[in-house]
């Protein structure tokens, strides 16, 4: 069979070596958080809001990747173990903002440092320049993809 009847050659494909490394990183990941009780998108959460607190369900979920509703469970998971916190009712409007707990932010710290010895890792093979033009690279691909919406 020749390659034209097949379609993409995975050899050669950037979007399959892409999504390669995103399985790769997300797997790493996975592995440091697991002993501190804590998934990629939990951990993701969390980063999300030490950043910016405050954020309503639907920018965490379009934060971390995730449906609003996969969000709501995620949210109501870390309310229980005491990470986060949300008003019972909504100040304004509908939005529940979300907030660290003490709790929350003394986990994020040990899943940061987790995380960032993965970052460390993956990036270890490459100079600074190199570092400094992926991250280049990256954010012109995804501008690309997005058009307008990367702004």
């Amino acid at each position: 069979m020749r390659q034209d009847d097949v379609g993409v050659n995975l050899e050669t494909s950037l979007g399959y070596l892409l999504k390669e490394a995103s399985s790769a990183l997300r797997a790493a990941m996975e592995e440091v958080l697991r002993p501190l009780g804590l998934t990629v998108t939990q951990y993701s959460c969390l980063e999300l809001l030490a950043q910016r607190p405050g954020l309503s369900n639907s920018d965490l979920a379009r934060g971390a990747f995730v449906s609003r509703q996969s969000m709501n469970v995620l949210l109501q998971n870390l309310e229980r173990e005491g990470y986060v916190t949300r008003p019972a009712e909504a100040p304004v409007g509908k939005v529940l903002p979300t907030r660290l707990t003490p709790g929350g932010r003394r986990r994020l710290k040990k899943a940061t440092v987790a995380v960032r010895s993965v970052e460390v890792k993956m990036l270890a093979g490459l100079s600074e320049p190199e570092q400094s033009a992926a991250f280049g690279i990256l954010r012109s691909m995804i501008h690309s993809l997005r058009g307008a919406d990367a702004s």
